[in-house]
Formats: C-alpha cells, structure tokens, sequence
C-alpha cells in the first residue's frame, strides 16, 4: 500500500514506509524501519549499541520486526554528536546551546524533525514533508488528547550537521 501526501486521495496519516529507497542517499545504507535509520554511520552505530553487524546486513532493519524496532528506539533515546537525543527533547531535558539558538533550534516537535530529517527537511522555509509530518503529529496529538506545544516546524531552523 503506498502513502499518500495529506491531500492525496489515499491519505494514510503518515508513518507508513519500511524502506525509502527512492530517497536514498548513502545506498545500500538508505532509510529503514519506523524512524527510517540512514547512512552507513548509523547503521554502525546501532548495530554496535545492539550487537549485530547492520552494516554487513542493513536488510535486517527491514526484515526482522525486532531489530527494525529496537533500531527505532536506539535513536530515539541516543544522542549522536551535536543532537540531542529525540527522547530528550521530547521531555523538555533539552536546553539549547548558544549555537543552537543561532541556529534557531528551539524546544518543541520541530527539533526532533530536525534530529531525525534536518538535512532533507529544515532550513529550507515551509516544504511539503515537512508540511505533511506536523499534520501527523497534530492528528495523533488530538487522538491521543494532549497538546502539541510550540514550535512544531523547523522551517528556519539550520540543520544540526550545519
């Protein structure tokens, strides 16, 4: 079943692909699993962190539920480098640097699209993916009865690689 834009006519309220290869940037290291693990680094990372070899066998992230998940939260609860970890900054445990005001990185679900896509989706004004992610979080955020907080895009914000 393929995914839709927000206004296509099979809208699927997001989050629905296992692999992106037609967006691949690194193959065979392009994005897996729920949080789309890309990049030859993060495979390594996580399969260290999970002792597996990810980068001799990336299909895994894709082909084994287990692993795909447990890649999933491997990045959701790590910080790598300049990021912090998207848990974090789900909490509000995240304080910006001085960098990171200058940047316009600021607490709130904009962050963590950041964190996750920066180098495909922030800094670059409003944009389509962009667009259609925040729809998604506000969609569950009603479902699940709880505010979305400020600062849901990343739109101005310069990527964390930057």
């Amino acid at each position: 079943m393929a995914c839709q834009r927000a206004g296509g006519p099979q809208f699927q309220w997001g989050y629905c692909f296992k692999e992106e290869k037609t967006m691949a940037t690194s193959p065979p290291y392009y994005g897996r699993g729920p949080i789309q693990l890309t990049g030859q680094s993060n495979y390594d990372l996580a399969g260290k962190a999970l002792k597996l070899d990810l980068v001799s066998n990336p299909n895994l992230v894709s082909t084994d539920a287990e692993v795909s998940f447990r890649t999933a939260m491997w990045f959701w609860m790590t910080a790598q480098g300049n990021k912090p970890s998207c848990h974090d900054v789900a909490l509000r445990r995240w304080t910006p640097t001085a960098a990171d005001t200058a940047a316009g990185r600021v607490p709130g679900y904009g962050v963590i699209t950041n964190i996750i896509n920066g180098g495909r989706e922030c800094g670059k004004g409003m944009n389509p993916e962009n667009v259609d992610r925040i729809g998604y979080y506000t969609r569950y955020c009603g479902i699940l009865g709880t505010a979305t907080g400020d600062n849901l895009d990343c739109y101005t914000q310069q990527n964390f690689a930057t």
